[in-house]
């Protein structure tokens, strides 16, 4: 069992964060006879799992439904799929968004470079 410093330590979120998604009731640490928060390995995981997809621009809203459907078990897989889909299509969307960006930027940092290379001589 890892103490709340700990577990943010091993996952790179802060304490206050780790507070706040169990306010939101993304995660459910255990209670030692202290009242202190206890996290083990399957903690960590989900954690590890939320933060992937907190980096997907998931918002916290959607992040515990899912949670939510995930502990009220194996019946709402279909609505699971369901929201991981529609991210997936908002991930994909995000993809073809940053590739057409890219692809421009590099456009410019050639024609700079070429600026730059008639101008030296």
């Amino acid at each position: 069992m890892y103490s709340i410093g700990e577990t943010a330590k091993m996952v790179g979120l802060s304490t206050y964060t780790l507070r706040y998604y169990e306010k939101e009731k993304i995660i459910t640490p255990h209670r030692n006879a202290n009242g202190e928060r206890e996290f083990d390995e399957q903690h960590i995981a989900w954690l590890r799992f939320v933060i992937r997809l907190k980096a997907t621009q998931m918002p916290v809203a959607q992040i515990r439904v899912y949670t939510e459907l995930f502990l009220a078990g194996e019946h709402t897989a279909p609505q699971r799929i369901e929201l991981l889909q529609n991210h997936q299509a908002f991930i994909q969307e995000q993809l073809q968004n940053l590739t057409s960006v890219e692809s421009e930027l590099q456009y410019k940092i050639e024609n700079y470079e070429k600026l730059i290379a008639t101008s030296v001589k």
